[in-house]
């Protein structure tokens, strides 16, 4: 029973992930720096931006390989599922018009970001491809996760605007408000084993 909470909260966080970010391309005001990425290179490969992120989720996975990183069942499902929401999402999503209303749309996706990542990281079945390569990195190298996160979303970021990806005010806003988000929702929906706490 705790399994299968666990398994449909995943499934639900990493879809409304999806969902969040394909908002985010329809406000246009700018991406998160990985999205940013994604966007930049599906626009040079020709493919869509959810199946760009699918393929960079699992080549992020293999760098996990020396890290010694082992993915979970969440990690599997991240380089699934994200993606192919965010393509289904941006099918039944209308382009946003008008600056207030692109703006309502970049607010609600920052926060349904937040929401979302609690939702799967609170599921507690393994991170996601790019937070695993940042653990993983910082326990390689022991520089702080701060550091770490910084230098690969700087790098990421750099790349997709060079690439072509839409950098605005929402990249800056993501940036500072998605930590804080996810802080404040976490406590909301991580599911604690209640076998081990009866014990």
């Amino acid at each position: 029973m705790m399994m299968t909470r666990r398994l449909v909260q995943l499934l639900l966080g990493l879809s409304l992930y999806g969902a969040s970010m394909a908002l985010m391309v329809r406000a246009g005001l700018g991406l998160d720096p990985w999205d940013v990425f994604h966007q930049g290179l599906a626009g040079r490969v020709g493919l869509s931006i959810g199946l760009v992120v699918n393929i960079v989720g699992a080549g992020v996975l293999l760098l996990w390989i020396p890290l010694r990183q082992w993915p979970g069942i969440g990690t599997i499902a991240n380089v699934l599922v994200i993606g192919t929401a965010m393509d289904l999402s941006l099918l039944v999503l209308p382009d946003l018009d008008g600056l207030p209303v692109r703006g309502a749309g970049l607010a609600l996706a920052v926060v349904a970001n937040g929401v979302a990542g609690a939702l799967y990281i609170g599921a507690g079945l393994g991170p996601g491809p790019r937070d695993g390569l940042m653990t993983g990195l910082a326990r390689r190298t022991g520089w702080p996760i701060r550091r770490v996160r910084t230098g690969i979303e700087l790098t990421v970021l750099a790349a997709g605007w060079l690439l072509g990806g839409t950098v605005g005010v929402g990249t800056v806003l993501y940036a500072f408000a998605i930590g804080p988000l996810v802080q404040a929702f976490l406590p909301l929906f991580t599911i604690r084993d209640t076998r081990a706490q009866a014990t």
